[in-house]
């Protein structure tokens, strides 16, 4: 891991939003277990991508649930499917993802900063 300096400016250019997720899906395509995720960013739109957040999470938990998410990224393939965004967490030593959430409800595509 880097522990490069990091300057305001490259800060800057992540887009880091608020986001709901309103739908998510098996993905058994997977290496690893994880779910699809379609999350509204509000102005900044719709976006899918693929969590690995099953250990504690279930699909229907997750549905209604507001996300912290990179959304600049360029799309990546991940086996059958396009993910768009970067949905954040803590991860544990064993691959454990906590997601990142705020800690009241927010409107959909608030910048993090």
């Amino acid at each position: 891991m880097s522990n490069e300096p990091l300057s305001w400016s490259d800060f800057e250019k992540v887009e880091i939003r608020t986001g709901t997720i309103l739908s998510v899906d098996a993905f058994p395509e997977a290496r690893k277990p994880a779910y699809k995720l379609t999350i509204d960013f509000g102005d900044f739109g719709i976006k899918r991508t693929s969590a690995q957040i099953t250990k504690l999470y279930s699909m229907d938990e997750l549905v209604g649930k507001q996300v912290v998410a990179v959304i600049n990224f360029p799309p990546k393939q991940i086996a059958t499917f396009m993910s768009e965004c970067l949905v954040l967490g803590a991860v544990a030593d064993d691959g454990t993802v906590t997601l990142l959430q705020t800690e009241r409800p927010t409107v959909n595509g608030l910048r993090i900063g």
